[in-house]
């Protein structure tokens, strides 16, 4: 094949997946937050009493608590 022709595959396959990345970053956006995650943000009275070191939402907790 002629090199023009994997420069047309090549640009073709990277705008797609320039498409792709757009339209699915869109429908992120877009997705409505599920009911019960609303809230996720670390406060005293919920993480008070959790023992679970790798909770994503307990960065500002001290180590050992």
């Amino acid at each position: 094949m002629p090199q023009f022709v994997y420069l047309i595959i090549a640009i073709v396959v990277i705008v797609a997946l320039v498409a792709i990345f757009v339209i699915s970053f869109i429908a992120y956006r877009r997705t409505p937050v599920p009911k019960g995650c609303e809230d996720l943000v670390a406060n005293k009275e919920k993480c008070e009493g959790c023992l679970m070191s790798e909770c994503p939402l307990a960065h500002g907790r001290e180590e050992g608590h």
